[in-house]
């Protein structure tokens, strides 16, 4: 196995991801301002109910895989730390 083939393939496969992002954020026109503030709101909601871990938190913008064409969705990773009591 080429270790240099790995780092190759893995890099290209990063700039096609990163370009995916750039054109999913162009066609649903979102400025990363504005994901940003989303991000913000959506964690200052869910904080009210469950300890988060702020540090691993990732907000995104990808697409769907619908039948009729890909739409934009937001996907969020939010590691819950504890619940909160209720």
């Amino acid at each position: 196995m080429d270790l240099f083939s790995l780092f190759k393939s893995s890099s290209k496969d990063v700039a096609k991801e990163r370009l995916k992002l750039i054109l999913i954020h162009d066609r649903a026109d979102l400025s990363p301002e504005l994901l940003e503030t989303i991000k913000g709101e959506i964690l200052n909601v869910i904080a009210k109910y469950v300890e988060i871990d702020n540090s691993d938190v990732d907000v995104k913008l990808t697409r769907t895989n619908a039948e009729e064409g890909s739409s934009p969705a937001l996907v969020a990773n939010i590691p819950i730390k504890k619940m909160r009591a209720k």
